[in-house]
């Protein structure tokens, strides 16, 4: 089984490019910095993991996700490799999204809210931040 989830918050706003062809596909690119739980001295806090979406989530991240927000993504480990100009050997390792989350109230990234509304084929579902937590009836 190959299944990753991550809650971080973004580098930069993610980069997208669309790929050739009849049909052009959405390509995002984004870093989340994943905080670590222990930390031993003279280590960094925080692990800087390389994400990519693809099609409409990678659409969504372009339009929704911005540099500092808190988002959850699950996903898949990738890893590729390729050869440079000089003929050496590449490697890198992303996690391919696969479900992306917004992991932060709006109130709590004034800045950078999130869409009132989105299409259900996103796949993402709006949360109406109006509702208390004392209305739901699960309390």
């Amino acid at each position: 089984m190959n299944k990753v989830i991550l809650m971080g918050r973004l580098t930069k706003d993610p980069e997208v490019r669309y790929s050739q062809g009849a049909e052009p596909l959405a390509v995002a690119r984004y870093t989340l910095a994943v905080n670590r739980r222990f930390k031993r001295q003279g280590e960094p806090d925080a692990d800087f993991i390389n994400c990519v979406s693809f099609g409409k989530a990678g659409e969504f991240a372009e339009r929704y996700f911005k540099k500092g927000q808190m988002v959850s993504i699950v996903g898949r480990l990738q890893v590729r490799s390729w050869d440079d100009n000089e003929g050496k050997k590449r490697w890198s390792t992303d996690v391919v999204a696969e479900e992306q989350y917004f992991a932060e109230s709006k109130n709590s990234n004034a800045g950078n809210p999130a869409p009132a509304k989105q299409e259900s084929e996103d796949g993402f579902y709006p949360i109406d931040e109006s509702i208390e937590d004392d209305d739901l009836p699960f309390n």
